[in-house]
């Protein structure tokens, strides 16, 4: 569940008339030999699909700080990797995640109790140590990496997914389950709030009506209930889960601009939440010329050639308007 958001990374701006002839941009090398192995996930890449497991099926997968750090690594490190076009989440054994790890000493949650935090320690600029890593949520810190991610990311939700382990899977693009999945939002039952931004998530989901029930009692429910309230996209055999999450993602990236389904994926996720539909404009204007002089080149030839695009664009050298936001 909790804590800490590292900075956001920074990105080099060319010009216009440089950004679509660097053909030397190495932004995603330093990330992808930066850590090769962890301790409570498995990171695997094949052909362009990353495998993201989280690996303690002897404790249901329950969430640590320890994972709250590689989970975040991981998905900055995708999002830069030109060897990763999607992402695909599950859990090592029967629970995707049972929540946080209650059995380990101190705050089970990671935070330091010597502190009084306010909002404005938590708005202040570059963000201090102690609280960095004693006071914000460590939920949250994973769950703002998945949404600055430049690849789409696919839940194969394969059984328990309940506090963190529900709220981590609000950031995905989709929510696949095994017909054995069960869902729960139970941080009242704590006498907790919910983390990992999922009262931003949530509501947008599956609306503020349905949100508030699911906060308030506290129920774990089962994988019909969430695919009828909309919060998975289908529902599946256990056997067969990790092949349809495959096989579905792999549709959302096959013959596609790298470029242009980063831009997608934070325009949507962005953009919506904008107070006047002009500033969406604004960045589709920005997002079109770019993409228009780069890999929309090669798809307009593809198109009139009758074939297969052949893009050459990396989500690793974005346009030289991205980002457009401050995080």
């Amino acid at each position: 569940m909790r804590f800490n958001f590292p900075t956001r990374m920074t990105q080099t701006k060319p010009n216009a008339a440089t950004y679509f002839t660097n053909a030397q941009h190495k932004a995603g090398e330093s990330q992808e030999n930066a850590m090769n192995e962890y301790d409570t996930i498995r990171y695997e890449t094949d052909a362009g699909l990353l495998r993201l497991t989280l690996n303690r099926p002897d404790h249901l997968n329950a969430f640590t700080v320890t994972m709250a750090d590689e989970l975040e690594d991981a998905y900055r490190r995708a999002s830069s990797d030109d060897a990763v076009k999607v992402i695909v989440v599950t859990g090592a054994g029967k629970a995707f995640c049972a929540g946080m790890d209650l059995s380990v000493e101190g705050n089970v949650f990671g935070l330091d109790e010597t502190l009084s935090p306010t909002m404005a320690d938590l708005q202040e600029r570059p963000v201090r140590d102690e609280i960095e890593h004693g006071v914000r949520d460590t939920g949250g810190r994973v769950a703002l990496a998945m949404f600055d991610c430049r690849k789409p990311i696919v839940g194969a939700i394969n059984g328990a997914a309940v506090g963190v382990g529900a709220t981590m899977t609000l950031p995905m693009d989709f929510r696949l389950a095994s017909e054995k999945a069960r869902m729960g939002f139970v941080f009242g039952r704590l006498g907790i709030t919910p983390e990992a931004c999922s009262t931003w998530f949530l509501p947008q989901i599956v609306g503020m009506q349905q949100a508030l029930e699911w906060f308030y009692r506290a129920d774990i429910f089962d994988a019909q209930t969430a695919l009828e309230k909309g919060l998975v996209r289908s529902i599946h055999a256990p056997e067969e889960l990790m092949n349809a999450a495959c096989t579905f993602a792999r549709t959302l990236i096959t013959d596609r601009s790298p470029v242009s389904i980063a831009l997608i994926r934070q325009m949507t996720l962005r953009n919506a939440g904008q107070p006047h539909p002009r500033m969406a404009h604004d960045v589709d204007s920005l997002a079109m010329f770019y993409t228009s002089i780069g890999d929309g080149k090669e798809g307009v030839e593809a198109f009139r050639e009758k074939r297969a695009p052949r893009f050459t664009g990396k989500a690793s050298a974005m346009p030289p308007f991205y980002p457009w936001q401050e995080s």
